[in-house]
């Protein structure tokens, strides 16, 4: 009797030290994925990062779990050699049954919550956002300081390029530059297909609805030069349509919106209308038909293909 106390009590704490071991270890799985993805260079990254911490850390605990348990199941409960009998008729466990039904359940309304939670607070949609459900909203994304709100900036996107027009000064440009730590203010609309604007550093994305301008906004936080893509599959050269976002100081911004604005419009460099008319010059190298791309933009500025991104 005293034995099979001992081994009981003994069982449970190998089970509770693993259990400990395993949450431990997820819980360092979870603080790897910062490392994952491209630097933070918005304050929304910081909260789609802290909600791809949770789920990671979640995921890592019951993969470990599971894998465990079947590693464990399949070393020490297997059946002796050349035995080919039948196992013991289990019946049904009813407290089991309910355990393993709460806790996923648990866990699945926490994550679905924990994610809206974080996309109520990036605010990215404005007034068709998540708060026009009559649901308490929380802050914005984490700033140390009131955020001041760009003047909106036009984004167009077509078959296959970028196009980004600042109506106060009359510039339009293939690449979006954008003041550091203000909130930018964003209009998309697609003259074509559907298109999505997909700015990896920043963690966000939107698709573009032909025939519709959609408020957009976010909020950068660390300069630099990143890459905007087309995450939407829009036809033969979508990928592309790929552009940068230029994230500066607001002097540097200005001083950037000054000298665009004395430039004369040009047709700007595109890679899918260059990709297009030589695929023109030899017809059999393609063997499918295609939509022709849209004429190189008339921009003030354009960017260069050949510049570095974070």
């Amino acid at each position: 009797m005293f034995y099979q106390r001992w081994f009981k009590q003994r069982w449970i704490l190998v089970v509770i030290g693993l259990a400990i071991a395993d949450t431990v270890l997820s819980i360092w799985i979870g603080q790897q994925s910062y490392r994952w993805v491209p630097p933070q260079a918005s304050a929304e990254s910081i909260l789609v990062d802290d909600l791809f911490c949770l789920m990671t850390t979640v995921g890592s605990l019951i993969f470990f779990g599971v894998v465990g348990t079947l590693v464990y199941s399949m070393i020490f409960q297997r059946s002796p050699k050349y035995d080919t009998s039948d196992g013991p008729p289990i019946e049904g466990n009813l407290k089991l049954e309910v355990i393993w039904t709460v806790i996923p359940s648990i866990v699945i309304v926490g994550i679905a919550f924990a994610s809206y939670q974080t996309y109520d607070r990036m605010e990215i949609l404005g007034d068709i956002g998540p708060k026009s459900l009559g649901m308490a909203t929380a802050n914005a994304a984490p700033m140390t300081a009131e955020v001041v709100k760009t003047d909106p900036i036009e984004v167009r996107a077509r078959q296959w390029a970028w196009e980004f027009y600042y109506p106060e000064q009359a510039v339009s440009s293939t690449e979006l530059h954008l003041p550091v730590n203000q909130r930018a203010n964003l209009k998309l609309t697609s003259e074509d297909v559907l298109h999505g604007f997909f700015v990896p550093a920043f963690r966000i994305k939107q698709d573009i609805i032909p025939g519709r301008e959609i408020d957009f906004e976010f909020t950068p936080i660390r300069e630099g030069r990143y890459r905007v893509r087309d995450s939407d599959y829009s036809g033969t050269y979508f990928a592309a349509n790929q552009s940068t976002v230029v994230v500066e100081s607001a002097a540097a911004y200005q001083d950037w919106l000054a000298m665009a604005a004395a430039q004369s419009p040009t047709p700007a460099q595109n890679r899918a209308y260059r990709e297009f008319q030589r695929s023109r010059e030899n017809p059999n190298s393609q063997g499918w038909a295609t939509v022709e791309p849209a004429a190189p933009p008339v921009v003030n500025y354009a960017s260069s293909d050949e510049e570095s991104y974070e």
